[in-house]
């Protein structure tokens, strides 16, 4: 397994694999959304899914399970008003509104 660093207030352990994706979508734009898992039984962040740079926000909503929470990050280009191209990386908490489900 991957070196992981924890976090200091949670109790929480992420995988050096949700890092490098971060830095590789941030900095190299190969990947446009990274969906992250939570092992309650390891107390782990881990990489789920990761899309490539040619997908789009269908494709990354499409891929969120329809029965656990995930969280994900998803890098979002646009054209401002003064036609400049820009990016923007958004963190997106998925819930999942079954009363049974603990997230």
């Amino acid at each position: 397994m991957a070196m992981a660093f924890k976090m200091a207030t949670t109790g929480m352990w992420v995988a050096d694999e949700c890092k490098n994706s971060f830095m590789e979508m941030k900095w190299k734009k190969v990947h446009r959304y990274i969906v992250f898992k939570i092992d309650e039984k390891s107390k782990l962040v881990t990489v789920d899914k990761v899309g490539g740079a040619g997908e789009s926000y269908d494709d990354f909503t499409a891929s969120l399970p329809t029965d656990d929470c995930r969280y994900a990050v998803f890098d979002f280009d646009f054209v401002t008003v003064d036609n400049c191209r820009k990016s923007k990386i958004f963190f997106i908490a998925w819930f999942v509104a079954f009363s049974t489900l603990r997230c």
